[in-house]
């Protein structure tokens, strides 16, 4: 009597897929403006000249956000079941690149980390998220070639969370922005706060479903 009639849950459950596939290919498209703008804006603008002009930060910086973004914008699609039971072997086909995306993003990830907007903290809150990223989606990798599936899959879910750090990021850092009116404030906060609450919503979600 108490409970939402079964056609809104559904209804609420599409909406939220709908907006959650929506924003993941959005951001995943995302690094493309870099190719396509002068790229002296937003984070970029705030960087040395040195350090934008050394050629091992452009090489981890693009490593990490072309590949980011390749690996946010195929990795919902490991979460459809309807797509995953039509056609197994596009599954393991999309894993294959995933994986291949995710350990060279985070490994470049963790590279620029150490230059990070905002110093210490900031650089420890997204070393730290390119440590965890590369840890689940390894684990994820092992427990599948041993068979494991359902282990496999939760730690897919931590992968993606992530992963997903790269839209809750940009959602949460306008309005930290805006509330301390100081870009080096906010972004040391969204360090962290941008990947935090996706694990804790990622293990959530495992506890629910397994």
């Amino acid at each position: 009597m108490f409970g939402k009639p079964a056609s809104e849950t559904v209804m609420i459950k599409k909406i939220s897929w709908i907006l959650f596939v929506t924003m993941a290919i959005a951001i995943g498209l995302y690094p493309g403006i870099y190719f396509l703008i002068p790229r002296e804006f937003g984070l970029l603008s705030s960087k040395k000249p040195e350090l934008l002009n050394s050629i091992f930060w452009n090489i981890g910086f693009y490593t990490h956000i072309i590949l980011g973004g390749l690996a946010l914008l195929i990795g919902w699609i490991q979460f459809s079941s309807k797509l995953r039971a039509r056609n197994l072997k596009l599954h393991k086909q999309v894993g294959k690149l995933y994986l291949i995306a995710v350990f060279l993003s985070s490994v470049a990830g963790i590279y620029i980390g150490f230059n990070a907007t905002g110093g210490f903290i900031s650089s420890l809150g997204f070393i730290s998220l390119g440590i965890i990223w590369f840890y689940n989606t390894l684990m994820a990798y092992l427990h599948i070639r041993n068979k494991q599936i359902e282990q496999h899959q939760k730690m897919m879910i931590y992968s993606y969370a992530a992963c997903f750090a790269a839209v809750t990021l940009r959602i949460w850092l306008p309005f930290l922005t805006m509330i301390f009116g100081d870009f080096n404030k906010a972004y040391v906060i969204v360090a962290w706060l941008c990947w935090v609450p996706n694990i804790l919503v990622a293990k959530l979600i495992i506890r629910r479903k397994f």
